[in-house]
């Protein structure tokens, strides 16, 4: 961090009110520093001169996009990037693009009363930007390969196996990895991955552009079968439960969990009472807790746990607790993920049903 421990904030966005904002933030707080640029050409003079701890960075700019500004900066300078990004399906469609350029983590910026918005979320804007600060870029995901075609793929899994994913900061790379790496007879998956709403639909689509399995945003009470993948939606809690011998997505607008809506924990609790040992479930990169517990009720249960080791993460806060409680079974790299998936399938297909 910076001196004192403060964190420096550049602020990249054409908008007058958001810099004011951010820089109001700043006055009252002794933890933030913030600098300002207009527009990414006055950005790149400015980093000549700054090395700040993370970026907040509109997408949609004069001169020069967001996108071109992440797109060059990775190439010269990787820095930790937040974007803040419009509600629309065009801009939550860059956002994704820019996740996948090497942002760190998003933030909504809504279209009307700006202002309101961001006293609002203040604190949780100044913990997306402190914990997107901490992120290993030099330990970048390596490029995708083409996704696989869904026709040509042979079901690898039979029975009533299921699969849960936990991811935060970080996340959506490493699940692009993971389900990429899936074909798409495989159980179903469902994920929690730390989003707001605005943006959770364009993921999926984004996921199942990458992956051979159906991958959507979840709905209520759908039957879930293998081949699909479903996310869940960034103000709702996403919970399994198995009804006449199927296992059905429950969508819950409860309380957040540990301050998170959806919460990995509350998947992970409810697939540990429906599936049990049927079940396997991975939690990724993230910073904080959640998932931890969850994890570990389904070791318990009989489920093969697995959590991202430490090399391969990008914030290893939640995969660190799972394994300090000792919830996970395995602790594989990234890369390795959908494989140990893969090879537990197969072993799966062979259990009796309960």
């Amino acid at each position: 961090m910076s001196t004192g421990g403060a964190l420096t904030v550049l602020v990249i966005d054409d908008s007058a009110v958001m810099r004011q904002l951010m820089v109001q933030l700043a006055e009252r707080r002794h933890d933030l520093i913030v600098v300002t640029a207009a527009d990414p050409v006055i950005a790149e003079r400015k980093l000549e001169n700054l090395r700040p701890d993370v970026v907040l960075l509109d997408l949609e700019m004069p001169r020069m996009s967001g996108l071109e500004f992440l797109r060059r900066q990775m190439r010269r300078d990787p820095l930790p990037v937040v974007v803040c990004s419009s509600h629309a399906t065009a801009g939550s469609d860059r956002a994704m693009e820019a996740l996948a350029g090497g942002a760190v983590d998003l933030l909504p910026k809504p279209r009307f009363a700006v202002r309101e918005h961001f006293e609002e979320h203040a604190a949780e804007i100044v913990e997306t930007l402190r914990t997107a600060a901490t992120a290993r870029l030099e330990r970048r995901i390596p490029a995708l390969p083409a996704p696989l075609p869904r026709q040509e793929l042979p079901a690898c899994s039979g029975g009533d196996a299921i699969v849960g994913i936990g991811a935060s900061t970080g996340g959506p790379q490493a699940l692009e990895q993971v389900l990429g790496g899936l074909p798409a007879g495989f159980p179903p998956v469902v994920v929690v991955q730390h989003m707001p709403r605005p943006f959770t639909a364009a993921f999926a689509r984004r996921l199942d552009s990458h992956s051979a399995l159906d991958v959507r945003e979840a709905v209520d009470g759908e039957i879930l079968q293998p081949g699909m993948a479903r996310i869940a939606p960034g103000d709702r809690h996403l919970l399994v439960d198995r009804r006449r011998g199927a296992y059905r997505t429950r969508l819950d607008g409860g309380d957040p969990v540990g301050r998170h809506r959806p919460s990995v924990d509350v998947l992970f609790h409810s697939l540990a009472l429906s599936a049990g040992a049927r079940a396997a479930a991975v939690l990724l990169t993230g910073m904080g807790q959640d998932g931890a517990e969850g994890l570990l009720a389904l070791r318990l249960a009989g489920a093969r746990t697995l959590a991202q080791d430490e090399a391969s993460s990008v914030v290893f806060g939640m995969p660190r607790a799972a394994i300090h409680l000792g919830a996970a079974d395995e602790t594989p790299a990234l890369a390795d993920v959908a494989e140990r998936l893969l090879c537990w399938a197969g072993k799966n297909a062979l259990l009796p049903l309960p």
